[in-house]
């Protein structure tokens, strides 16, 4: 039987490819059987290879720089780094923080933290063994940054196993002993309670009764909630800070690798951890740079958005600041906002306006509010209703506005306004007397 060539030649190239294939395969598997040797705990290891790390406590420190620290409660492994003041953060320069106002925290703080300089605050973060918190839950990573003449320091504090706990939280308590200021991020709810509770654990006086608290996560809110959908300290990273973080670890991953470095005892699962929390607690300083400003002076705060403006606007009006809520209202409001925003805002100015006692100002948001649709109409029409008849005696246009409200809301209030208008309206007039 003939066969033709061209056959002959596919079947003659597939044979080499499977031959190929198998000689591939072949070699994978030799390689995979020698690194299995290599890295198998019961096979002899070859002479020329490079002895492993013996799977105790004490290789971290080949991994990451750092020391073992001891203390009469036993050991804890302690690393350190240094941003110069040289280098930037984002939009931040490491340099002015060292330059940043002793009453900065002043007015974010309800004056709480009338006079500390920045070289006095410690930003702590910590990374836990869960994110429920309770007395099973450890935190095995604590950092400490703070500012310095040399730019910006941060301090880790490591337990490479649960018996180093007592260890780490003396050197802790210890290394705070220098600062007058804790600012933290949500750690007012999470990081302080559960490091007071682990120091409650370890039979410790707890450093925290000492240190002002600041909470940047409440001041952040303010100024950024109506534009960011999240205030998470990764998203105030990169959408105010401009910085981007390159193959960062999920934080809800951080106690499943710290479980694995436990179990394993490899030091390279370690590194996204100190990565993670060290890029956590610069970001909080750089926007410690940011937030306090903006509440501390308000008439010099650079916003690009109508809508962090707001944020801050209604923070000053809660504090009585009025006269200032209404410049940055005034302000955003020219900027451009969204309809949803701008109503509400102009309702806030008719409110700030008629409680300063300016009630033409007041009378002119109110009446912008009350000629177009938006979910603030009936209750603008309501106000219209009130000024005309308490203060010009229009009783005609009073009921006018009242049931044009009407229309938009049926509520008890305005029908009994409404009953009270038309009762005015219907009674006799007393005749001039003739003279």
């Amino acid at each position: 039987m003939n066969i033709p060539t061209g056959k002959l030649l596919y079947w003659a190239k597939k044979k080499r490819s499977v031959e190929d294939i198998q000689q591939q395969l072949a070699a994978l598997r030799k390689r995979i059987a020698r690194i299995d040797r290599k890295y198998s705990s019961g096979g002899p290891e070859p002479a020329a290879t490079p002895r492993r790390p013996r799977p105790d406590t004490g290789f971290i420190e080949e991994l990451l720089t750092g020391e073992v620290v001891r203390t009469p409660f036993g050991e804890h492994f302690e690393t350190e780094k240094l941003w110069e003041r040289h280098r930037r953060h984002g939009s931040v320069d490491i340099s002015d923080l060292a330059e940043l106002p002793d009453d900065l925290l002043a007015q974010l703080s309800d004056g709480a933290i009338p006079h500390a300089g920045p070289l006095k605050w410690a930003f702590l973060d910590t990374e836990t063994t869960g994110l429920a918190g309770g007395t099973g839950t450890y935190a095995f990573l604590v950092g400490v940054g703070s500012i310095e003449a040399e730019g910006f320091r941060l301090r880790q504090f490591f337990m490479r196993d649960y018996g180093e706990e007592p260890s780490l939280l003396c050197r802790l308590a210890q290394y705070l002993e220098r600062f007058d200021v804790l600012v933290t991020y949500n750690g007012r709810a999470y990081d302080q309670p559960l490091l007071e509770t682990r120091f409650r654990m370890a039979r410790a006086r707890h450093p925290f009764d000492r240190l002002e608290h600041l909470d940047l996560l409440f001041g952040a809110r303010r100024l950024w909630k109506l534009r960011l959908e999240s205030c998470r300290l990764v998203d105030l990273e990169n959408q105010i800070l401009g910085v981007e973080r390159e193959g960062d670890l999920p934080g809800e991953m951080i106690p499943y690798c710290y479980f694995e470095f436990l179990r394993t005892k490899q030091a390279f699962k370690l590194v996204p951890i100190f990565h993670h929390n060290a890029l956590d607690i610069l970001s909080l300083a750089c926007l410690t740079a940011i937030v306090p400003f903006a509440f501390r002076s308000p008439d010099t705060a650079v916003f690009r958005h109508g809508a962090d403006l707001i944020g801050l606007a209604r923070w000053l009006a809660q504090a009585e600041r009025r006269e200032e809520a209404l410049g940055l209202f005034r302000k955003a409001v020219s900027m451009g906002l969204p309809d949803a925003l701008l109503f509400r805002t102009l309702w806030d100015i008719a409110a700030l306006e008629k409680r300063m006692g300016r009630p033409e100002p007041a009378l002119a948001a109110i009446t912008e509010l009350a000629e177009s649709r938006n979910p603030f109409r009936a209750r603008a029409l309501e106000e219209l209703a009130k000024h005309y008849e308490h203060r010009e005696r229009n009783y005609a246009m009073a009921l006018e506005m009242t049931r044009a409200a009407l229309e938009l809301e049926d509520e008890p209030a305005l029908r009994r306004r409404e009953q009270r208008l038309k009762a005015r309206l219907e009674r006799p007039r007393p005749s001039k007397l003739a003279l």
